[in-house]
């Protein structure tokens, strides 16, 4: 049986830890080669290599650090040789960074620091691999709930996020005439190390408490959203913000 991607490329950035490592296992499961793309979290990126390898998969590792332009522009040019003339199908801008700030003790750094990474690397990464993106591709981005309801504590992180499904809803405009569908996942609380203090017995509850489904969420369940996603049988969705938060807030 033919695998889902078989035959086809993927970049998921900050693929080392969280929803980016269980993003890159889905993908590789269903038959991606998977560059993986990860910061300083070196050892664990070559492990999940090396995971994706014994199961029967493809991928290889490779780091820049997106919170530079100078980094993305390493990225970009790090891709296109792995590359090697052929095209990439699926990028997913993952990498993000949540700094628990209250409003009136952000910076500009803090601000700046979230910006950069959430914001201005996923703009400029996917400008950078235009020429090499393939006619059809998908483009997806990691965005959150915070961008739409408030959640006490991330002012900073949560603009950020509400940029995100800005530029996603822009490029699926300006992209759609070569048929790449650019969308966007915004999980609720993930049991991950940006959320650790989920791994609680308060926090699980206070999770749970504005919840749906109750039980707190894991990597592996946006996983699945960003490979439908992915798929073509998402073809006929582009510029949207898939709520993945287990019914958060409703």
């Amino acid at each position: 049986m033919t695998k889902l991607f078989e035959g086809k490329i993927a970049l998921v950035t900050g693929a080392s830890r969280g929803i980016g490592n269980a993003s890159a296992r889905r993908l590789a499961a269903d038959g991606a080669h998977v560059l993986v793309h990860y910061g300083s979290s070196r050892d664990e990126a070559e492990r999940l290599v090396r995971d994706i390898k014994d199961e029967g998969g493809s991928a290889e590792a490779i780091q820049a650090d997106l919170s530079s332009a100078a980094g993305v522009e390493s990225l970009v040019s790090q891709v296109k040789d792995r590359l090697g003339g052929k095209p990439l199908d699926i990028l997913f801008n993952n990498a993000g960074i949540a700094e628990f700030v209250e409003f009136d003790a952000t910076d500009a750094a803090t601000l700046d620091r979230q910006y950069a990474v959430n914001v201005r690397a996923p703009f400029l990464l996917t400008q950078g691999l235009l020429d090499v993106l393939a006619d059809g591709a998908s483009v997806l981005v990691t965005s959150s709930i915070v961008a739409k309801t408030y959640f006490d504590g991330i002012p900073a992180y949560s603009i950020t996020k509400g940029a995100v499904d800005t530029l996603v809803r822009h490029l699926a405009a300006l992209l759609g005439p070569r048929n790449i569908r650019v969308n966007a996942v915004a999980p609720g609380a993930i049991d991950t190390d940006m959320s650790a203090w989920l791994r609680s017995d308060e926090g699980a509850a206070n999770a749970k408490s504005i919840q749906a489904l109750q039980r707190v969420g894991k990597p592996e369940d946006i996983a699945g959203v960003a490979a439908f996603l992915a798929s073509n049988d998402a073809g006929w969705v582009t510029g949207q913000v898939i709520d993945a938060s287990g019914g958060s807030k409703l």
